[in-house]
């Protein structure tokens, strides 16, 4: 299971959804690069594939980073992976 995480301009926290193979992924990863280099505030519209009851819509102009990560085994002590906040452990 891949985690396509959006990182939201003024929001604390990632918007997230999931992706069964690299290749859908990939896909919705370069539909979000497409739409935040547009410019435009269109509505970008996901599906979760993981929950499939969940669903977000963002205005693409409002996305400040992206991310995709492979779901395994390694957690934080938050119990999420690494990602847009993680701190470095020392």
């Amino acid at each position: 299971m891949f985690t396509i995480d959006l990182s939201i301009r003024n929001t604390a926290f990632p918007v997230s959804v999931q992706r069964k193979t690299a290749e859908d992924a990939e896909a919705v990863y370069q539909l979000i690069l497409a739409a935040m280099r547009s410019g435009n505030p269109d509505i970008v519209e996901l599906k979760c594939e993981g929950k499939t009851e969940k669903k977000i819509a963002v205005r693409a102009s409002e996305i400040s980073g992206v991310q995709i990560m492979e779901k395994d085994g390694v957690t934080t002590s938050s119990g999420k992976p690494p990602g847009f906040f993680a701190l470095a452990a020392e």
